[in-house]
């Protein structure tokens, strides 16, 4: 099954990309991880994502921020471990691939990252069909 990247502008010579399907974490907490991070080099990326998973270093939450509880200097935040952790490893995932094609990775800049919500499994049984949240 052939993957449509939302990035149209592509140029294989001198980017490479990685993408995850149906990952086990909130769109809503990806949204808010994926907007903080893009166009940051990727070490810097990595390591905001380091200090996130060890709840050290708070994310701001621009759009999905409502009853949120704020943290001292960046407003509402909060510590998406989880989330983190799954969008760490997709970095290192694209910057292998970026190794794999002869780039130089410590100047990678993340240029576009972006959250959709996976496809929702149906629940089994008799009755009407419901969906999963995934």
């Amino acid at each position: 099954m052939a993957y449509h990247y939302a990035f149209s502008d592509f140029k294989k010579e001198h980017m490479a990309r990685a993408v995850g399907i149906a990952l086990p974490i909130s769109v809503k907490h990806s949204v808010e991880v994926l907007a903080h991070i893009k166009h940051k080099k990727i070490g810097q990326a990595k390591k905001i994502l380091d200090l996130a998973i060890a709840e050290k270093v708070v994310i701001p939450y621009k759009r999905y921020n409502q009853n949120l509880s704020h943290k001292t200097g960046i407003g509402p935040g909060r510590f998406p471990v989880k989330t983190a952790f799954e969008i760490k490893n997709l970095l290192e995932s694209a910057e292998a691939n970026a190794q794999f094609q002869g780039l130089n990775t410590s100047n990678l800049i993340i240029m576009h990252a972006s959250a959709k919500k996976a496809a929702g499994a149906y629940h089994y049984g008799r009755k009407k069909r419901r969906k999963m949240k995934r």
